[in-house]
């Protein structure tokens, strides 16, 4: 049935294949190539399918960042801090300084200081963030904690547990208060009902603008190794 592109940054080719034994849509993402492949049964026209896959479009972009090319960042390099493409310079001292819109890094730093830097730096970012919407919610968390995880940005436990994904910090700003505003908001609604969805606006505000970036974007930021 040809080929089709999933809109986006970047646009992520779908393969669109139609089976007489399919009994509904199915989305397939090779473990080998990262090839996305779009299953429809008889009757199924290619409109309704691309529906389907736009409405997968995170679990999509979810899976293709683990085929998402990887290199360690170097000087030279431009990093997207708080969404901005920062320029990754040499330091003539012995701190991590970052200003004017340019981060400078000593040597020694490379690697796992600018690692640390980075994960205190969304640490402070997020936690000012949970503080505030907690505070909107009326419900205190338990604790934040950050890790690099693929398949979701943030999760809260029962307990009140928080966890993020540390590259957070690379996302605008709006992007990462919102994923601090969805976590929080799980303190009252532990589900993806419309009253969590209610509670999510009633202390964000709208939010599919920021949902949708980390649909386009967010596989992006698991090419940056520290």
């Amino acid at each position: 049935m040809g080929k089709h592109h999933l809109p986006g940054t970047p646009p992520v080719q779908l393969t669109l294949r139609r089976s007489a034994r399919a009994r509904r849509i199915s989305l397939r993402v090779s473990q080998l190539d990262g090839r996305v492949t779009l299953t429809l049964p008889v009757g199924v026209s290619e409109s309704e399918a691309m529906d389907f896959a736009e409405s997968k479009s995170e679990w999509i972009r979810g899976h293709l960042a683990r085929h998402t090319p990887r290199r360690q960042t170097g000087y030279g390099d431009l990093i997207p801090i708080e969404g901005v493409p920062t320029p990754l310079l040499p330091a003539s001292g012995s701190r991590i300084l970052w200003q004017a819109k340019e981060l400078r890094v000593p040597e020694a730093a490379m690697g796992a200081g600018l690692h640390r830097f980075l994960r205190e730096l969304a640490r402070d970012r997020l936690a000012a963030a949970c503080d505030f919407y907690a505070a909107e919610l009326g419900r205190p968390y338990a604790r934040i904690s950050l890790r690099d995880t693929r398949s979701r940005w943030g999760s809260c436990t029962a307990e009140g547990a928080l966890m993020f994904s540390w590259r957070l910090i690379l996302t605008p700003p709006a992007v990462l208060r919102y994923v601090a505003a969805h976590e929080v908001a799980h303190l009252a609604e532990m589900n993806h009902s419309q009253r969590f969805w209610a509670e999510v606006t009633r202390i964000h505000g709208p939010y599919l603008e920021q949902r949708q970036w980390l649909r386009d974007n967010g596989a992006q930021l698991h090419s940056y190794l520290f």
